[in-house]
């Protein structure tokens, strides 16, 4: 079947076999590599893709549900329009060391920035329940939440420009 949605905010239409999963059509039909997949049960977050806005994990979700729909995948997030800045959500785990290996990295982020979206003023606890779906085996978190924290302010601060 040929499905149509926006992707990364180009329209784009594919042809897709009806139990393709998200996945699976963006790393081997689109070559969008950045959303991992982990664990192929909706457990580990790696695959965490926005679907109209909102956290969706892409290993569980049948391709034809996003005909019409808007996608975004960490190949998409971006700083500033037109800048060749990162997300600052991005930044802030650069800066703050909320990465090690990188695996859980493109799902961590993506969930982030819907948590900070969600709610602009999060708590340390905020973060930590938001990202239980999300499973990181290098860090420990600390750093992650401490990344999550500075990343939501500075998404903040850039909307008051």
């Amino acid at each position: 079947m040929q499905i149509s949605f926006t992707l990364n905010g180009r329209p784009t239409t594919v042809d897709v076999e009806p139990a393709t999963l998200v996945a699976e059509l963006l790393r081997e039909q689109l070559n969008l590599t950045g959303t991992h997949i982990g664990c192929d049960t909706s457990q580990c977050g790696a695959c965490v893709v926005h679907l109209d806005g909102l956290p969706v994990k892409s290993c569980t979700l049948l391709a034809p549900a996003l005909d019409g729909a808007t996608l975004l995948t960490i190949e998409g997030l971006q700083g500033a329009p037109g800048s060749n800045q990162m997300h600052p959500m991005q930044e802030a785990f650069r800066e703050h060391h909320g990465l090690q290996c990188g695996f859980c990295t493109p799902g961590m982020l993506m969930t982030a920035v819907a948590l900070a979206t969600e709610k602009p003023d999060l708590t340390e606890a905020d973060v930590r329940h938001g990202l239980e779906g999300n499973i990181c085996r290098c860090t420990g978190y600390q750093n992650i939440v401490v990344s999550v924290m500075a990343g939501a302010a500075a998404m903040n601060a850039a909307k008051g420009e």
